[in-house]
């Protein structure tokens, strides 16, 4: 036979009480499909992308110059580190939603010093370019047009 454990409130207070509570500042960027949740921690530690480092996530140069921009501009590299959970669309597209949830978790930390160089930047911003819905009568595409006939 298997034991079953009851699930008193003792038990889940005991649970609640043993988890480990780290103090973070959290904020959502978003562009075309990709949603980052973006936790900012005080202290030195790695920066991670959906479990990975920052850097294997996004390689190459023009992504790591873009996810140093919001430390860079407010001078925090030393201060925060953070984690991102992105979903949806490109690499390109998440790059920009971590991005953006990165300036707003700094911004979240210190408004009066951190919002005038980030928003001078652009990086509180929100892209609203999405893509074109289909439209109905087009033939399945959103700017294609049925084939007239020739004669």
């Amino acid at each position: 036979m298997r034991e079953t454990k009851i699930h008193t409130k003792r038990n889940l207070r005991n649970k609640m009480a043993r988890a480990k509570k780290i103090d973070y500042i959290y904020a959502v960027g978003r562009r075309k499909e990709s949603s980052a949740r973006v936790r900012l921690y005080r202290g030195k530690g790695e920066n991670t992308v959906n479990g990975m480092s920052a850097e294997n996530y996004f390689p190459g140069v023009i992504s790591k110059k873009a996810l140093a921009k919001p430390m860079g501009a407010t001078e925090t590299s030393d201060k925060y580190y953070y984690s991102a959970k992105v979903v949806g669309g490109g690499k390109q597209s998440q790059l920009t939603a971590v991005v953006m949830g990165l300036a707003r978790t700094l911004v979240k930390a210190s408004a009066e010093k951190n919002r005038v160089p980030l928003k001078k930047l652009g990086l509180l911003t929100r892209d609203s370019r999405i893509r074109q819905r289909r439209m109905v009568g087009m033939g399945g595409k959103s700017r294609r047009k049925k084939q007239s006939p020739k004669r």
